[in-house]
C-alpha cells in the first residue's frame, strides 16, 4: 500500500511539474543547443531497482562525449563542464528531465541516487539493499553531499576519492532512508532539497534533525551537519581486506 501510494503521488506531481515547468524546459533546450548545436539532453546508463539498467535523462551540462573519458565522478574544476552547464548545475536544473524517468517508472522523487554499473559492481552485500527501491531525484545524501563537486575539486583521481570519502556515507544515508521511508518523509526531503539552494546551512541542520528523529546512527547525524572534515571510511558491509581488492590505500 505504501509503495502504491508513493507511485500515485510521484505520477501526479510529475505531470503537474512538467506542465508548470514546460516554458523553462523549452528555454533550456534552446540555450543548450545554441552553445554547440548538439542535443540538450544527456542520457546516462544507470542501475535501478532490482539491478535493472535504465537511461537517466538530464540536461546536458558537459561537452559532447564527456562520458568517454572514463571518469564517472565530476569535480567543480572539471574542464568537461560547459559555462552554461555550471549555471544549470548550480541550481540543479540538470535534474528536471528526470521527471520523464518518474513517469516511465524508472525513478521516484525521493530515493537513493542511481549509480553507474561500474560503481554498483563495487557494492557490498549490504549496499545491494539500495537496489530494493526505485532510485530518486533526491534523498538525504543529495542534500548532505550537494557540494560533491567541491569535495572532489583538484583531485587527481575523482573516482577513487569519491569511493573513499563520499560513497561510504551516501550508502549509509540511502539505507537509512529505505528503513524509515514514508510519504511524509519524502515531502520533507523535497522541501529541504529546495531550501538547500537558498540556505545550505539551514537545510543541513534540518536534515541532521530528521536523521536524529528517525533513529539514525550518531555518526550519520554528525556527517549530515558537515561540520567535520571528511576522512576515508569503509562503505557499509565492507572490510579493509575486501576493499583493498578495489582501491589502493595510502
Amino acid at each position: 500500500m505504501r509503495d502504491a501510494l508513493k507511485r500515485v503521488f510521484d505520477l501526479g506531481l510529475a505531470l503537474v511539474l512538467l506542465v508548470v515547468l514546460l516554458p523553462l524546459i523549452l528555454v533550456l533546450c534552446v540555450a543548450i543547443w545554441l552553445q554547440d548545436r548538439h542535443s540538450p539532453f544527456y542520457v546516462g546508463r544507470r542501475v535501478g531497482r532490482g539491478g535493472r539498467p535504465f537511461g537517466m535523462v538530464k540536461f546536458r551540462s558537459m561537452v559532447v562525449g564527456a562520458d568517454r573519458s572514463g571518469v564517472m565522478s565530476t569535480s567543480d574544476t572539471d574542464r568537461r563542464i560547459t559555462a552554461l552547464g555550471r549555471l544549470i548545475r548550480r541550481f540543479k536544473l540538470d535534474e528536471v528531465p528526470q521527471l520523464f524517468n518518474i513517469l516511465a517508472g524508472h525513478m521516484s522523487f525521493v530515493g537513493p541516487r542511481p549509480n553507474v554499473a561500474s560503481e554498483v559492481a563495487l557494492y557490498s552485500e549490504v549496499e545491494q539493499g539500495l537496489l530494493t527501491v526505485r532510485p530518486g531525484i533526491t534523498d538525504f545524501a543529495s542534500i548532505v553531499f550537494a557540494d560533491e563537486g567541491a569535495i572532489l575539486a583538484g583531485s587527481r583521481d575523482p573516482d577513487r576519492d569519491y569511493n573513499l570519502l563520499i560513497r561510504p556515507w551516501k550508502s549509509r544515508l540511502g539505507l537509512h532512508y529505505i528503513a524509515v521511508r514514508s510519504l511524509g518523509l519524502d515531502l520533507e526531503l523535497m522541501l529541504l532539497t529546495a531550501l538547500a539552494v537558498l540556505s545550505r546551512r539551514t537545510a543541513l541542520a534540518r536534515v541532521a534533525a530528521m536523521l536524529e528523529r528517525t533513529g539514525a546512527d550518531p555518526d550519520l547525524v554528525r556527517i549530515a551537519r558537515r561540520s567535520d572534515p571528511l576522512v576515508p571510511t569503509l562503505p557499509p558491509g565492507v572490510t579493509k581486506d575486501t576493499w583493498e581488492a578495489h582501491l589502493t590505500y595510502e
